[in-house]
């Protein structure tokens, strides 16, 4: 049997060797384009020779949970459009792997990075170009191109070799018209006959997510164990004030019970959304409404799933007076506790709410959630009240 210590040597190695990184080398202009074959969205696979036909290729690298590359997605999209007749093809390829992003790096996006998300995204934005998966290890064809960050944009001559790479524009995480337009003002000095003014330029966006940033990942799910969860007891007046969202968050409310075959199922999944978001202000509050004889059951289940503050939850947390967001409501005046909180529940379990600052209620369901519209609804509504 293996010590303790021999146990938590091997875990360590084996957390150094899933995060050691490889050389990452961008390629030089004038670089020939390294050829590739990876799965599309619209289920075909796509080579490099799947482009001889256009004069220029632009390749960008990209994903779905960067907030910079979600910002520049439907601008590449109208690009891709507009330039389709001028001889220019663009591919799309997800450069993220899924062991490498941390669960808050999602906080501003709809979509995972897995290759079915990739399939949502292509369909949600109407792409007009193709959208290939670099997601698995190696992750070579990103590699090979040195895509340091999202979006990380590769122009390509005739003869397939490297004219630009740097950004797509200075938007950054701006949706809007950018100051600059970089890589449209880029193609159309290219297709004048001109020299490309600036073949290089600083790539602004999340960096790439390797899969050797597992060992990250590995490191945040520690941290996140290793928390302390409560439930505290809940009354009326302070069920009140939590409706009144008298802060600058985004709150959403489950109420629940361990008896609730939807409640306990979608459990987990709200867990999720928890640690999805907990980076931007935003938090989790959950009300059983279970017996008052259940509290011990209540605080097992809730100790089971994992439900701690975030690290980035629990100062605003305490400044409310609070050391939990996990409560259980154990008073004998159900109904007062029903219009406190939201005065349209009719009473069925879950209940979910969604809280903008100010107190109003921006979305509500009853019954079993939908993880997607939910996520909908959370980043929706947080750009509605312009929650950054």
């Amino acid at each position: 049997m293996l010590t303790k210590s021999i146990c938590t040597s091997l875990a360590a190695l084996t957390l150094t060797a899933a995060a050691a990184p490889q050389k990452v080398t961008t390629l030089d202009i004038g670089a020939s384009a390294p050829d590739f074959s990876l799965k599309a969205t619209d289920g075909k696979t796509y080579t490099l020779n799947s482009f001889k036909d256009a004069k220029y290729l632009v390749t960008v690298f990209t994903c779905n949970h960067c907030p910079d590359a979600i910002a520049a997605r439907d601008k590449i999209n109208q690009f891709a459009k507009d330039y389709k007749n001028k001889d220019v093809e663009v591919v799309a390829i997800s450069s993220a792997s899924m062991d490498g992003v941390q669960i808050w790096e999602n906080a501003y996006s709809k979509f995972d990075d897995d290759f079915e998300s990739m399939k949502k995204v292509s369909k949600a934005h109407n792409l007009s170009h193709p959208y290939l998966y670099d997601g698995d290890a190696p992750q070579s064809t990103s590699l090979a191109y040195g895509a340091v960050a999202t979006p990380h944009v590769f122009i390509f001559g005739p003869e397939r070799k490297l004219l630009y790479q740097g950004q797509f524009d200075d938007g950054k995480r701006n949706p809007g018209p950018a100051k600059t337009k970089t890589v449209i003002n880029t193609m159309e000095e290219i297709l004048a006959g001109k020299p490309v003014s600036r073949p290089k330029t600083r790539v602004f966006g999340c960096s790439t997510k390797w899969y050797w940033k597992k060992g990250l990942v590995t490191k945040y799910n520690n941290e996140w164990n290793a928390k302390p969860v409560s439930v505290a007891p809940i009354d009326t007046e302070l069920a009140r004030s939590l409706a009144k969202n008298e802060t600058g968050k985004m709150r959403l409310i489950n109420l629940w019970s361990t008896t609730c075959g939807p409640c306990v199922a979608e459990f987990p999944m709200l867990v999720d959304t928890y640690q999805r978001h907990t980076l931007r202000p935003f938090e989790l509050i959950t009300i059983s409404i279970d017996d008052k004889a259940d509290a011990d059951k209540v605080s097992t289940f809730v100790k089971e799933q994992h439900l701690p503050l975030s690290r980035w939850t629990e100062k605003s947390v305490q400044q409310e007076g609070r050391t939990t967001n996990n409560f259980h409501f154990q008073g004998e005046d159900l109904e007062a506790f029903a219009k406190a909180i939201d005065p349209e529940w009719q009473g069925p379990i879950p209940h979910t709410v969604l809280i903008a600052p100010g107190g109003k209620v921006v979305w509500r369901h009853t019954g079993a959630l939908d993880e997607q519209a939910l996520r909908n609804a959370i980043l929706d509504e947080m750009a509605k009240a312009n929650i950054r």
